[in-house]
């Protein structure tokens, strides 16, 4: 390829986050690298991809006509590095793979046996993340595969698959709180109650209500706050079905339960082996 995958990926990172720096925090790279990388590009294509006029970066219009080669030509790679991946049969020593608690437990069950079936002496690591702190984990390199909500974005550098599964959401309360006892709950009613939010490690979540929040990185610990009566909180309904303990009220809230779609994702930079190829294939024949 005559123009540098790192500098292709600079292009459409800055695209997507408005600015080099954005980009370059994305990208886990120096601000100064990312811009180098798109000045390099426009010196190999022989035009300006962005106009320095305004205060962040804007697309030239031969800038937009540019992304959309830049974004086939990476997507081409992508399939390429896949299919020698899939060929070359090299498998990998070990698989790290971070789930969501959006994700169901018999889904996962079920696959672990399959895979250890299939791979018996890979090492094999599991951990709970959500949302932004699953990004995370994969742009690091400490996970190979993660299984997530469905995001609003996504980095340049990670790759997405949309499963055929989808989890719901509901609103809960400890059984013996008064709104408990409503018929219909108002989401008014809701701000005179402690909120337990989902948070994460990489980026703050933004709660719904602001009645002295409390807030944990995973919805297990939010399952277990409101069961100890702290306050309302949204949880996966199978979690509360399979792990709570019969002390919640799913809440009549105007739109609830939500249907979430799951999405598989994966490094683009640092693609899964045979293993975790085999893994994403496995997620995505999975179906409710």
């Amino acid at each position: 390829m005559r123009y540098s995958p790192e500098s292709l990926q600079a292009f459409v990172q800055t695209v997507e986050s408005g600015s080099f720096s954005a980009a370059a925090r994305a990208l886990r790279k120096s601000q100064s690298t990312i811009s180098a990388a798109v000045a390099g590009l426009e010196a190999d294509l022989g035009f300006a991809l962005f106009s320095r006029d305004a205060r962040s970066p804007v697309l030239t219009e031969n800038g937009q006509r540019a992304l959309i080669q830049v974004r086939e030509m990476l997507a081409a790679s992508e399939r390429l590095e896949e299919l020698a991946i899939r060929l070359t049969g090299e498998v990998e020593p070990r698989l790290s793979m971070a789930i969501s608690d959006f994700w169901q437990a018999d889904y996962h069950e079920s696959l672990l046996r399959r895979f250890a079936e299939r791979y018996p002496h890979i090492e094999f690591e599991c951990m709970i993340a959500e949302d932004a702190d699953v990004i995370d984990l994969l742009q690091a390199g400490r996970a190979h595969i993660g299984v997530i909500r469905v995001q609003p974005h996504y980095p340049a550098d990670i790759a997405t698959t949309r499963l055929q599964v989808k989890t719901q959401l509901a609103i809960y309360l400890h059984q013996d709180h008064p709104l408990a006892q409503q018929q219909a709950v108002s989401e008014e009613a809701l701000k005179s109650v402690r909120q337990l939010c989902l948070n994460t490690w990489v980026g703050k979540v933004q709660p719904q209500t602001g009645n002295g929040v409390w807030s944990a990185p995973s919805y297990l610990l939010l399952l277990e706050m409101a069961e100890q009566g702290f306050g309302w909180t949204i949880l996966p309904r199978w979690l509360v079905e399979q792990f709570g303990h019969q002390v919640l009220h799913e809440l009549p809230v105007g739109g609830w339960p939500q249907s979430i779609p799951v999405d598989v994702v994966w490094s683009r930079v640092s693609p899964p082996g045979p293993a975790g190829r085999w893994m994403i294939d496995q997620l995505l024949a999975q179906t409710n």
